[in-house]
């Protein structure tokens, strides 16, 4: 189904270090002329949101994207008000963001997952006289949902993933040639797909899609949070996510402060309850330490430390965790906890879920709901709390159960440290 065309959104750019107001220039990423490491944020003409109808799907959100354009096949997160999950451990106001496929529920994003939310809104910041190929770095979910945008609006896209996580890249219908995934040889991670990404956009034919330092990645994000609240009513007293970058968490918070400036929900900060996969969890151990700073990680403890997670999509090294306006700014502003979740744990969450609320979640939305049943187990947090539970993805057994599904294969295959002269040669041949 076509989505209505919407004209462009009216905005300009702040940095959040020096507070300095910019035009966006087309793809910005960084603060014109400044040197110390800040976010950019986009600030909307529109103080007030107003909300489209739903025929706009994602679209419905977007007095608050930094858009150009409008793309088909967009859905929006659905957020409802916990019961069987609510009942279960005595919470008495948990309301639920659900970004992935429930038809039953009005969730129809096809890859499951809420990145969705980062590709319609990434991919709309393009104009239509975009002649660059897009790249982005995944560990997998971000990668399938890029994939699926970029195929059906035929928007040329080169994904890196590591060659151990290819397995995530499942769609139901083929994907169109105009995508082109290249990969890091097995025994490598996340890191090592983003140098390979690196090293291809040193070729002025491509353009790095940006990560967190892309306006439209954390304002598509943020759109779980506008869910939960034109929903609720109210802005949510805490906010629970499972975090690889931080990203979402970061966009949680930018949201927050906007609705706040709406003026029509209240002025309260949610906590932010954050939680990483236990034993790979280098925010936490930043956080406990109250260090601004990532603490050193040894690359071979890392990749090892990815292998036994089973939520290998929150396995970010490098998060945007330290910079101005980053998740270390996010969790002091709010008040907020980084939590763990080991794999048991997250598995006996993904069964409640599916036994009490009736769909089944990505391990990291079952890291996220596991870390909140431990802070409630440990008597954390009030029964009564106004709770946001961020599903991040779910409804991939239903989905795969339902259609036939196909997988995209390797174009390249990289060794973990390849020559970047190579890379760049091989690459320009693959599209040009």
């Amino acid at each position: 189904m076509t989505t209505p065309h919407i004209p462009r959104t009216r905005y300009k750019l702040q940095s959040i270090a020096s507070g300095k107001i910019f035009e966006d220039t087309g793809w910005l990423l960084d603060a014109p002329g400044e040197k110390k490491p800040t976010l950019i944020r986009a600030i909307y003409e529109n103080k007030r949101l107003q909300l489209k109808g739903p025929e706009y799907g994602f679209y419905i959100f977007a007095d608050w994207l930094p858009i150009q354009r409008t793309l088909k096949g967009s859905g929006a997160p659905v957020t409802y008000k916990s019961e069987g999950l609510a009942k279960k451990f005595g919470l008495t106001n948990l309301w639920i963001t659900f970004s992935g496929y429930w038809p039953e529920k009005g969730a129809e994003m096809k890859t499951c997952s809420f990145k969705e939310t980062e590709a319609y809104s990434v991919c709309a910041r393009m104009d239509d006289d975009w002649d660059k190929v897009l790249v982005v770095a995944s560990a997998g979910n971000t990668a399938r949902s890029f994939a699926r945008v970029c195929s059906d609006n035929k928007i040329p896209l080169l994904l890196s993933v590591p060659e151990d996580n290819i397995n995530v890249l499942w769609f139901d219908e083929p994907i169109d040639d105009c995508v082109k995934l290249i990969v890091s040889r097995s025994g490598s991670d996340y890191f090592d797909a983003i140098h390979l990404s690196n090293l291809a956009c040193r070729s002025a034919h491509f353009i790095p899609e940006g990560g967190a330092k892309n306006v439209a990645r954390r304002d598509g994000m943020g759109t779980t949070v506008l869910s939960a609240v034109t929903t609720i009513g109210e802005i949510p007293e805490y906010y629970f996510q499972a975090i690889g970058s931080g990203t979402g968490a970061i966009a949680a918070w930018e949201a927050n402060l906007r609705l706040i400036g709406d003026g029509r929900f209240g002025n309260r900060k949610m906590k932010l309850m954050v939680s990483q996969n236990e034993p790979f969890n280098p925010i936490y151990d930043a956080w406990k330490a109250d260090s601004r700073a990532m603490l050193p990680l040894d690359d071979e403890l890392a990749r090892k430390q990815v292998e036994e997670i089973d939520a290998k999509v929150l396995s970010n090294r490098k998060p945007p965790y330290p910079l101005t306006g980053g998740l270390y700014d996010a969790l002091k502003d709010t008040d907020g906890h980084v939590i763990l979740a080991n794999n048991k744990q997250a598995k006996i969450a993904n069964r409640l879920f599916l036994e009490t609320e009736g769909n089944d979640l990505h391990p990291a939305a079952a890291v996220a709901l596991a870390s909140l049943i431990n802070v409630v187990n440990e008597g954390d947090i009030e029964k009564d709390a106004l709770i946001m539970l961020n599903i991040t993805g779910g409804g991939e057994e239903k989905f795969k159960k339902e259609k036939e599904l196909h997988y995209l294969k390797p174009s390249l295959v990289f060794d973990i440290d390849p020559d970047p002269e190579e890379v760049k040669e091989r690459l320009e041949k693959l599209f040009f």
